[in-house]
């Protein structure tokens, strides 16, 4: 069956399980090297630990050791494993499918190829179902907020194949996502295309992790750490120089039309 069979198991009858794994390596390397080119060309580290340092001088009050771990916990849980920075219900769902979605694929993808990188291993067939369910999670997630949830088309008016240097992320992802999940059916049908799907394949594939640099790949490692910063300037009293928030909040929107806010 198509959704428990291992796509990389049978690649491995054209192309050597090495390859295969030699490929993913380096996809992994890309990672790390266009994270730390990233934060060192944008100065995040140093914005970070600059923030850290004035908030803790300016607070009214000095946090315990055991309030920061609590705070630490709260950001994991919150900001982190749920996306609690969205108030957007919809947008946080995207989030959270797309999120985990591609963890879920990330993940059984290595298994698979560096675990059961042949038929003569035969793999579980849970592992091809998760990586079939994690990559439909992830173009149900990236396609309704590509379409549907964007700022420039559903607040603004902008066509949805309106095309940004910031949407380099999105769309290399969802590409990389669509077409691997393709060239698997086509793969387990024995369609004549399914050579020419898997080499689109790759090259989205890498556009998506050797284009960390510019795009929002990067914004997944360390942006826990500015949420975490912006919790604990809260709990001192410095709130990064932002005044307390209004008695009576300015209220947005009007009755004929529920506001839209990102």
């Amino acid at each position: 069956m198509m959704f428990t069979s291992n796509p990389f198991a049978e690649l491995s009858a054209s192309i050597p399980p090495a390859v295969m794994q030699t490929y993913v390596v380096i996809m992994i390397v890309l990672v790390a090297a266009g994270t730390m080119f990233d934060i060192v060309h944008k100065g995040s580290a140093r914005y970070f630990f600059d923030n850290w340092r004035k908030s803790k001088a300016e607070g009214s009050q000095q946090l315990g050791g055991g309030e920061v771990v609590s705070l630490a916990i709260r950001t994991g849980l919150v900001d982190v494993l749920a996306s609690g920075e969205f108030c957007s219900a919809r947008r946080r769902v995207a989030h959270l499918l797309t999120m985990y979605g591609f963890v879920i694929y990330v993940i059984t993808t290595a298994v698979m190829v560096f675990g059961y990188p042949t038929p003569a291993t035969p793999t579980p067939a849970m592992l091809p179902l998760l990586w079939w369910v994690g990559g439909l999670m992830v173009c149900l997630g990236g396609y309704w907020f590509w379409f549907f949830i964007r700022v420039d088309v559903a607040a603004e008016g902008q066509s949805p194949l309106r095309i940004m240097r910031a949407d380099l992320f999105v769309l290399s992802l969802l590409s990389s996502v669509t077409l691997g999940l393709i060239w698997a059916y086509l793969q387990a049908r024995a369609s004549s295309g399914a050579n020419v799907l898997f080499g689109l394949y790759i090259i989205a594939t890498t556009a998506l992790f050797a284009g960390i640099p510019w795009s929002k790949f990067a914004h997944m490692f360390f942006k826990p750490a500015a949420a975490f910063e912006k919790r604990v300037s809260n709990a001192n009293g410095s709130r990064s120089n932002l005044p307390t928030p209004s008695d009576k909040p300015e209220q947005f929107g009007s009755a004929r039309e529920q506001p839209r806010h990102y």
